[in-house]
């Protein structure tokens, strides 16, 4: 169990919170880690709450669990790399790939993938390695994912995803047409009690906002750019589908497609703006239009040329 001592010299002419003065002045733990790691905290000799403020002068004894070890079992998987640093990594998701281990998941997810590659990098040592996908996206969703390398880099950028700070812009190409060209679809969304597999608009759900805009229109089909502004569980699936225009290959929330029948889930996270840790300044990672876009693209723009 990790422990420190000391007595605090700094002079305050507001008196810190022990709390903060733990995460942001001594920097051993995030604000998050504190309660998630059990921290234990005296001061002068007495236990005390983290709200509690602390003055020049106080003796600190605290301590803390270990970080729980990593459940990941380390594989040697390709994936295409956008960005990486010792604290994190922006991949671009191949569909297909679950992002982390589940029942019946154990390995070919990317955190295997991740937890290979970091090992590889430190040489073998897992020592301080905690890799952490910091959002998520669901197994037929392709595109921009940003994971994170130990607990501090976790708690810092998912923050931003608590916040909304972080900006999430995907393309998918759906069944028919909204009614206006750009719009906003606010609903509450809860898990579908009849399918446990589906989420569902209803009243005791979570809020759940999706800001779009038609790019381009062939009558039957529509190719949209869509704005997380809340993050829900198969939200862009199950607002389309709210709304009229389900994504086109949705293996739950669509019907067989006639005109392509083979289509895989038409959903693709294409840009990301997100402050990364240790910098000030947000970065903007974006990605092309993946192949199986421009193969449903061309056949449409084909039969609208040819009428």
């Amino acid at each position: 169990m990790p422990c420190f001592s000391c007595v605090i010299n700094e002079n305050f002419s507001i008196q810190p919170r022990l709390d903060r003065y733990v995460s942001e002045t001594l920097k051993l733990l995030s604000r998050s880690q504190i309660k998630a790691r059990g921290l234990k905290a005296k001061v002068n000799g007495k236990d005390v709450k983290f709200s509690c403020h602390v003055k020049k002068g106080d003796k600190l004894d605290l301590n803390w669990s270990d970080a729980p070890p990593v459940d990941i079992i380390p594989q040697d998987i390709p994936i295409e790399v956008i960005y990486e640093d010792e604290k994190q990594i922006v991949i671009n998701k191949a569909q297909g790939m679950v992002v982390h281990p589940g029942a019946g998941n154990r390995q070919g997810t990317l955190a295997n993938a991740l937890y290979f590659r970091r090992l590889k990098k430190s040489g073998s040592s897992s020592e301080g390695l905690r890799p952490g996908i910091v959002h998520r996206l669901d197994k037929d969703t392709s595109g921009l994912i940003i994971a994170a390398f130990d607990e501090e880099t976790h708690a810092f950028l998912a923050e931003q995803f608590k916040t909304r700070k972080v900006q999430k812009y995907y393309i998918a190409i759906v069944q028919g047409a909204p009614k206006e060209i750009k719009g906003r679809i606010e609903t509450f969304i809860a898990r579908d009690q009849k399918d446990r597999r589906r989420f569902t608009v209803a009243a005791n759900g979570r809020n759940s906002i999706t800001a779009y805009k038609i790019i381009k229109n062939w009558n039957k089909y529509s190719l949209l750019l869509l704005r997380l502004r809340t993050g829900r569980t198969h939200q862009l699936r199950v607002h389309l589908r709210h709304i009229g225009c389900p994504i086109l290959g949705d293996p739950i929330y669509s019907s067989a497609d006639k005109l392509f029948p083979d289509a895989s889930l038409m959903l693709h996270s294409k840009k990301l703006v997100i402050t990364l840790a240790g910098e000030k300044e947000e970065r903007v990672f974006s990605l092309p239009v993946p192949d199986r876009f421009t193969e449903v693209i061309e056949k449409l723009d084909r039969m609208n040329t040819n009428g």
